[in-house]
């Protein structure tokens, strides 16, 4: 039984979970993180985690990584975070809406340079024909801010997997936007 345990349980780590395209990206990220003196926390929801641990995963991690919230539930979200009642009344807690007060809400609370929330339906239910199941809203919040909705095909996994990808994306392309700012201003 043990032994069974043990071998599941290695197979959910990052370096099993997630493709080494993911985690090359987000290394390549903490990099430029460090090199910047900036720092990063994370707000997830659908993705219960992974974007954090994909982060930790990373060596020197430390140095850039605040930690994250893990707001699954709307009270969290409210909560711990600060997205207010009614956006998630009017919108839903799948909406660029909520994304956007969830990143907000992690980088107040956090003091960090940047923040990156994910909210969405990984499924295999809970979809809508608004809403179906792979929508993910990802949201950025710091010197630069953005957000997107996307809708990823496949599993829960694999909408995991590409939310966090997507999210890592969107944080490298919001690193790049800063440093057009920046160059422009100089």
């Amino acid at each position: 039984m043990c032994r069974h345990f043990c071998e599941f349980s290695r197979a959910g780590t990052p370096d099993k979970v997630l493709s080494q395209p993911v985690r090359d990206s987000c290394k390549r990220l903490v990099e430029e993180l460090i090199d910047r003196g900036e720092t990063v926390s994370v707000a997830e929801s659908c993705t219960g985690g992974l974007l954090g641990s994909v982060f930790t995963s990373i060596p020197n991690a430390s140095k850039v990584f605040w930690g994250g919230v893990i707001s699954y539930d709307d009270d969290a979200k409210q909560n711990l975070i600060g997205v207010p009642e009614n956006l998630l009344h009017i919108y839903g807690a799948v909406s660029s809406e909520v994304a956007v007060a969830m990143a907000r809400g992690i980088r107040e609370v956090a003091a960090t340079t940047w923040a990156v929330a994910l909210t969405g339906i990984a499924g295999p239910s809970g979809g809508t024909l608004q809403k179906p199941v792979g929508t993910v809203c990802i949201a950025i919040d710091g010197p630069v801010t953005d957000v997107e909705i996307n809708r990823f095909d496949g599993n829960r996994d694999v909408v995991r997997e590409a939310s966090v990808d997507q999210a890592i994306i969107l944080l490298s392309s919001c690193l790049c936007a800063k440093n057009k700012v920046d160059e422009l201003n100089e």
